[in-house]
């Protein structure tokens, strides 16, 4: 008999975001539960402007993500606004990857993320999955809600992180090492950030979904 820990029991094996990158590298999972249904819990996350996101932290790492293009001279024009799961394409590399409707969003990328500038691949989603050309690396992350009780969700934000040949392997390996635990702090700010946006929608608008 095989046991399950939490963060399987959490996830399935038909979870979006396992078809986008079902073999990886690195995964970071956090979870939050909140005094919220799963559908007002799956509105907000969809709508979430990643930019209002707001700690100091976050704050010195996005700054910090633009400042090698800035000390190279090169124009970096900050997008009016981050709406990850919705409408991930306003980032250079990035899109959807899917989503089912009250449980899960999934959005991922392609890029040479371990260098201080980062390099970025424009790869269609029918593409995703079997992209396996050498030097890449490769992002997917998903927010999966589940319902936890009567007017209660589990709201869960998963990244992993895969590569495409030995070498790219060993540098994102020496990267995640290096940010994993800002990594963690930026999904629980996330997280954190929706609770109490969809805890202040139920309040606003209770009964409604």
């Amino acid at each position: 008999m095989t046991t399950m820990t939490p963060d399987q029991l959490l996830t399935s094996a038909h979870d979006v975001i396992d078809g986008a990158l079902p073999v990886y590298d690195a995964v970071l999972t956090e979870h939050l539960v909140l005094n919220a249904p799963p559908e007002t819990v799956f509105r907000v996350a969809r709508d979430l402007d990643f930019l209002t996101v707001r700690s100091p932290l976050v704050t010195v790492l996005m700054a910090a993500r633009m400042l090698p293009a800035k000390l190279l001279r090169r124009s970096v024009e900050a997008p009016q606004a981050l709406r990850l799961a919705a409408d991930p394409s306003v980032l250079p590399g990035w899109l959807s990857l899917g989503e089912v409707p009250d449980r899960e969003l999934a959005f991922g990328a392609v890029g040479k993320f371990w260098q201080a500038d980062i390099e970025w691949l424009d790869v269609p989603i029918e593409q995703f999955a079997d992209f396996a050309e050498p030097g890449w690396g490769k992002i997917a992350c998903h927010l999966l809600v589940r319902p936890d009780g009567p007017g209660r969700s589990v709201l869960t934000y998963e990244c992993r992180t895969g590569t495409t040949d030995l070498t790219s392997r060993a540098m994102m390996t020496r990267y995640w090492w290096l940010i994993r635990p800002f990594v963690g702090y930026v999904l629980r700010a996330v997280l954190r950030t929706i609770r109490r946006n969809a805890e202040a929608a139920v309040v606003t608008h209770p009964g409604t979904g």
